[in-house]
This record gives C-alpha cells, structure tokens and sequence, in this order.
C-alpha cells in the first residue's frame, strides 16, 4: 500500500501545477461539479455544500499523507482546471485495496491533452516516489473519454467489468470497467 510522506507534495508538469488545494478554488471547483456535461458519467451534479466537502476532504487527505486529488492549475494563467491525483477508494472494489488515478476537469480545459499530462505526473510520482507496484483506474463502460485517456498513459484493461458497489443495480452507470498500470507500462 501507499507509503505516507511528510509534507504535502507539489507536481509539476510542461504546463500544469498540481498542488495543494486553497479557499479560492472552491467557486471554480463547485462550477465544474455543477455540469452536467462535466458530471455526465456521476450519479448526479453536486451542490455548493457537497462539491466543497469534497475539496475540504482531497485537502485534508493531502496534509495528512502528502499526495491525493491535487487541485490542478494552468502554469501560464494560475487559472484552476480541476483535480487530479491518487486516491484510496472506499468502496469495496474487485482490485482493493488499491490505489487509483483520476481526474476531473474544467470543461474550458478539456481537448487539451491536461488529464493524460497531469495523470502520468501523478503516475511517475505513485511509482517512483511512493514505490507502489500497481496503480488502477476504472469508470463506467459509457465513459469513452477517460478510458481514451487510461490507453494513453498506457494502462491495460482487465477483460471482466463489475458492478460498483456504491451504484444501485440498474443503475445505468453501474457497470464499470477497471484498467491497471505498473511503471513498466507507462507510456509518459
């Protein structure tokens, strides 16, 4: 499992700032995760409230661990883009315990090549400074777009999908597809 660090890190990349999260972001933060374009493969848009307990939690994981959803932010303007990071899903996943990539952006930041840059940054930083073996990420079976990203930072697809477990049965979103990297693979 991920080994804790002592301070909160801070990636760079060509373009983008992954740091931590400050108050400022909050606004930009809850506008992205009142999208419905952005929040499409989500159960639902979230509220003020809930899209800045997210936040509070992604900051607070970082000071206690030094990594995690990085807020993200354009070098060249400061302006905030979305997240982007590593976390350590709750849920009772087929991989777990794990530790996942993600990421969820700005739609005036998509088509940009941000989530596969900041990604292998999170990658790079997951293998070589927290020496973990494996790295996961998974999203609906619907969600093109991000699996487009998972295949270019070079991540392999496990031929079973399964049923998140935070989804009703049903539910259109339900099924998942899970995609996994190790150092070797990675193509950034």
């Amino acid at each position: 499992m991920a080994v804790p660090i002592t301070s909160s890190q801070t990636l760079q990349t060509e373009r983008l700032r992954l740091r931590q999260w400050r108050a400022q972001d909050l606004p930009a933060f809850a506008a992205l995760n009142a999208d419905p374009e952005v929040m499409r493969y989500f159960p639902a848009t979230l509220s003020r409230a809930e899209s800045d307990a997210i936040a509070l939690r992604c900051q607070s994981l970082i000071e206690e661990r030094g990594w995690g959803f990085w807020a993200v932010e354009e070098r060249s303007s400061g302006a905030f883009a979305g997240m982007v990071g590593l976390h350590t899903p709750d849920a009772a996943l087929p991989c777990s315990p794990c530790v996942e990539v993600g990421w969820r952006l700005a739609r005036a930041h998509w088509g940009k090549g941000y989530a596969s840059e900041a990604a292998a940054a999170s990658l790079r930083f997951a293998f070589t400074t927290l020496g973990l073996e494996e790295v996961v990420s998974f999203t609906a079976l619907q969600n093109l777009r991000s699996q487009a990203v998972m295949q270019r930072l070079g991540m392999r697809r496990d031929e079973a999908t399964f049923q998140h477990p935070a989804l009703p049965e049903g539910h259109w979103l339900a099924e998942h597809c899970l995609f996994r990297i190790n150092e070797a693979n990675m193509k950034f």
